[in-house]
């Protein structure tokens, strides 16, 4: 048996993992600390989605903006660990600056 804690932290581990925690979060008990991870990293993965497509297409016309794809990067970076960091410990913690917008905002996610 998976715990709540394992699968919070592998619901930030790429696509796959998000899916495989969303499919054991279905199958399994309803933990709202699951639920609570589940979201925030889906936010995460679309914010992440769309900053880097909106970043990647202004790079092709503006080479010289390489350094705002690399801070952009290193942000989505710092929130993922914040985001695998408070799973791990089983706090319900938000991600800064992004986290509060993703409670309760994916209703598929039940």
């Amino acid at each position: 048996m998976i715990s709540k804690k394992s699968i919070a932290v592998i619901s930030y581990l790429t696509i796959i993992g998000w899916i495989i925690a969303f499919i054991k979060y279905k199958k399994g008990t309803k933990y709202s600390l699951t639920k609570f991870h589940l979201e925030q990293s889906f936010g995460l993965g679309i914010i992440a989605f769309i900053t880097n497509i909106i970043i990647t297409i202004t790079f092709l016309f503006a080479p010289f903006l390489t350094l705002l794809l690399i801070i952009n990067n290193l942000g989505l970076v710092i929130l993922w660990t914040t985001g695998i960091i408070s799973a791990y410990h089983g706090v319900r913690l938000p991600l800064p600056l992004i986290g509060f917008y993703f409670k309760d905002k994916f209703r598929f996610i039940q």
